[in-house]
């Protein structure tokens, strides 16, 4: 008798099984969090190295040889310099008023060896008329001063070079932005070794003063200012021949 295909015998399915949760022996699981704890400690290490940086003291703008320091002169930067930190200045350092012994650019950080104490130096007001001065001039500059007046009373007007290679400590008006004052004259303030001071005025007394700014940030080595300042006689020049040929008086024979 054939058995309906209703009647067939299906299979058992098996049991079905209960998912267990996570165990903390799951060597996966032990794997993936010491990988997560890797990556926070070589990300806090790096992190923490990127922070050891300092705040040292760098040029805010092009300064020349010989200009004393101002707080405006200055900007604070962060660097990291590892071993090489002691040979800059740091934050702390007390700048104002140190002298520069050489030349630095805008953006170059300070290094101690660069400045000298305050010298035995003076700062000299100069009176110049405003069409005299450049309009590039400013503060931490070289300049070439230039007087025209008689070289003796009576004689034509002379230009002569009665100060070279000066560092500009100030000059009026360029912080505030004024361009001009009373009168037409810009003072500017010059830094001279104390002994040339007397013998700089004397040049420049009663004339006509001007400027020349130095492209380069350092006194040239062959400048040599004239034997003596403007103002003082020349001596008249005289030769042999003419010596020789001057009539001499015989006595009477």
């Amino acid at each position: 008798m054939a058995v309906p295909a209703s009647a067939a015998i299906v299979p058992a399915s098996p049991p079905p099984r209960r998912l267990r949760g996570p165990s903390w022996l799951d060597l996966r699981l032990i794997a993936g969090i010491l990988l997560v704890l890797g990556s926070v400690v070589v990300g806090a290490r790096v992190i923490g190295a990127a922070d050891e940086s300092v705040n040292v003291w760098a040029a805010a703008r092009d300064l020349a040889a010989g200009t004393a320091l101002r707080e405006q002169d200055l900007q604070l930067v962060p660097v990291r310099l590892f071993d090489a930190g002691p040979a800059y200045l740091a934050a702390e350092a007390e700048l104002d008023g140190r002298v520069l012994d050489r030349p630095v650019r805008a953006g170059e950080l300070l290094p101690a060896s660069a400045l000298l104490e305050p010298a035995d130096r003076v700062s000299v007001a100069l009176p110049v008329p405003e069409s005299a001065v450049p309009f590039a001039l400013s503060r931490g500059q070289l300049v070439d001063v230039y007087a025209t007046g008689p070289e003796r009373q009576g004689g034509p007007d002379v230009t002569r070079l009665v100060l070279a290679a000066a560092p500009v400590q100030a000059v009026d008006g360029e912080d505030s932005g004024v361009l001009s004052s009373a009168g037409g004259q810009r003072q500017i303030v010059v830094s001279v070794p104390s002994g040339e001071a007397g013998e700089l005025l004397a040049a420049i007394a009663g004339r006509d003063l001007a400027l020349a700014i130095l492209d380069a940030l350092v006194a040239p080595e062959d400048r040599v200012l004239p034997t003596g300042p403007v103002g003082t006689p020349a001596a008249p020049e005289t030769s042999p021949q003419s010596d020789a040929a001057a009539p001499t008086s015989a006595p009477p024979t």
